[in-house]
């Protein structure tokens, strides 16, 4: 994967966390919201070094270093109380989740831990220069997709 290519998968990724939800709606179940909202804050964060990355915001040495360190809090939050069975796509209107994360939980954990990885990565870049960030955020949007191409249902 190009750098060039990252930036594009990452610029989309950071579009789908923050798309709207969908017409229909009923309540979701409280850790189904809270996955939600820590996606939401990792596409936040990411958007905001997408974009530094991209030409689209000034590099700013301070404001990457931020949203990288809470890219590695988010990525580093125990995931067992986020993702109880009965929580998928087929069971509930307004997730994404498909029931193969059920399915394949060690695997979804897997990938859930490198995204660990890879936001300590960028953490350890991000406040060194706009090409130290670019070049780990390759890894982050990796990670990102790896786990999304598996878990996640399209719109």
């Amino acid at each position: 994967m190009t750098i060039r290519t990252s930036f594009l998968a990452l610029a989309a990724l950071a579009a789908a966390f923050s798309a709207a939800p969908p017409a229909i709606a009923q309540d979701l179940p409280f850790p189904v919201e809270a996955r939600q909202g820590q996606m939401k804050l990792m596409g936040l964060n990411l958007g905001t070094l997408v974009s530094m990355a991209r030409g689209d915001a000034d590099y700013d040495a301070e404001t990457a270093q931020a949203a990288a360190d809470n890219l590695v809090a988010l990525s580093s939050i125990d995931q067992r109380f986020s993702w109880p069975e009965g929580t998928d796509n087929m069971a509930l209107i307004g997730t994404r989740a498909l029931p193969e994360i059920w399915e394949s939980r060690a695997d979804f954990d897997e990938k859930y831990q490198a995204l660990g990885a890879a936001a300590g990565g960028l953490a350890a870049a991000a406040g060194g220069g706009l090409d130290q960030m670019r070049g780990a955020l390759g890894p982050v949007g990796a990670a990102c997709g790896a786990c999304h191409d598996t878990y996640q249902a399209e719109d």
